[in-house]
């Protein structure tokens, strides 16, 4: 697959605010069941598209309030992934900074959060994450 193939290509402007994130996963499932994808992928793509868009809403402190997303059909001749972009302009941080949750603390912890990007990282075949004083960008991918 030519990584760039891009086969079909749609952009969302999220604006923060309470269950935007349900927008992106409608896109994120209609795009990948264009191409095909079985459901319990799509699941998988919906929760980490979540975790996504909520992590930027929360962390980014973006003066725009919004966030940018970009799902992108990926092929040759047939759809072979879809990667889905998530883009805040905020304060951005450093990924390698976040330690990994310990479930078995979590679970006696008060606050139970803190896993989202555990979870995208376990539902997606491949992220990214990109972060700077210009913002932070996600790049997922998942085979179909």
């Amino acid at each position: 697959m030519a990584e760039d193939g891009i086969m079909r290509e749609v952009t969302l402007t999220l604006p923060i605010a309470a269950d935007m994130e349900i927008a992106a996963t409608k896109t994120a499932t209609a795009m990948a069941e264009s191409m095909g994808m079985a459901a319990d992928k799509i699941d998988e793509v919906r929760m980490a598209v979540v975790e996504a868009c909520i992590n930027a809403f929360e962390h980014s402190h973006t003066e725009e309030g919004k966030v940018f997303l970009t799902f992108a059909v990926l092929g040759d001749d047939e759809p072979e992934s879809l990667r889905i972009t998530v883009r805040d302009s905020g304060r951005g941080f450093v990924p390698e900074e976040i330690p990994e949750s310990n479930i078995t603390e979590k679970l006696k912890a008060a606050n139970k959060r803190g896993w989202g990007l555990q979870i995208m990282r376990g539902m997606m075949d491949k992220v990214e994450i990109h972060s700077g004083k210009d913002g932070t960008q996600v790049v997922m991918t998942k085979a179909r």
